[in-house]
């Protein structure tokens, strides 16, 4: 995990629907940008899994599809 990073604040931050403050978004960005520069195109996914159409940005459908199908990662998602 990224050093000084508290994603697990960030995440319960963000299922209240609390929004992260400027320095936290900037921060986050820069280790996802991290990770996926490392990751292939294709990802392996362990089933059973989910399969989700596009949700355009839709934060408040994607946290009710969680509320319904469960928060990963107890949950697969494959988001389309």
């Amino acid at each position: 995990m990224g050093k000084g990073l508290d994603l697990d604040a960030w995440i319960s931050k963000i299922k209240t629907c609390e929004p992260l403050e400027e320095c936290e978004l900037e921060a986050l960005c820069g280790y996802v940008k991290e990770v996926l520069v490392e990751e292939s195109n294709v990802q392996p996914v362990n089933s059973p899994v989910t399969v989700c159409g596009d949700i355009h940005g839709q934060f408040h459908d994607m946290m009710e599809m969680f509320k319904m199908g469960g928060y990963a990662p107890d949950t697969n998602y494959l988001f389309l």
